[in-house]
């Protein structure tokens, strides 16, 4: 009976902690803000490692695991293709968010 209840308490605590860990992918477009915080991000450096976080804390996630540029074409069906997000030469760079719960 004490092995049946601590078997079925192990796998309660295992589907309760792996509900918490949630991993979610956020695609925003890198703007050009002119302080250089969207070169930190599109290059992975550590100095967007802050901005991704705050990105990830707006919105109700704890932390920021990776943040990298993302090719237009990685992403399916969500982003125009070239020339169509482009006005004057200038076309929309996209960065990746991966944040955790």
């Amino acid at each position: 009976m004490r092995s049946l209840l601590a078997l079925v308490s192990c796998a309660s605590i295992i589907t309760a902690s792996s509900a918490l860990a949630e991993t979610r992918v956020f695609i925003i477009a890198n703007q050009a803000d002119g302080y250089g915080v969207d070169q930190c991000l599109a290059k992975g450096e550590k100095c967007g490692a802050q901005v991704a976080r705050t990105y990830c804390q707006s919105r109700d996630f704890a932390q920021a695991s990776a943040y990298r540029r993302v090719d237009p074409d990685e992403i399916t069906g969500s982003v125009p293709k070239t020339g169509a997000n482009c006005s004057h030469g200038h076309c929309d760079e996209y960065v990746a968010i991966t944040c955790q719960r």
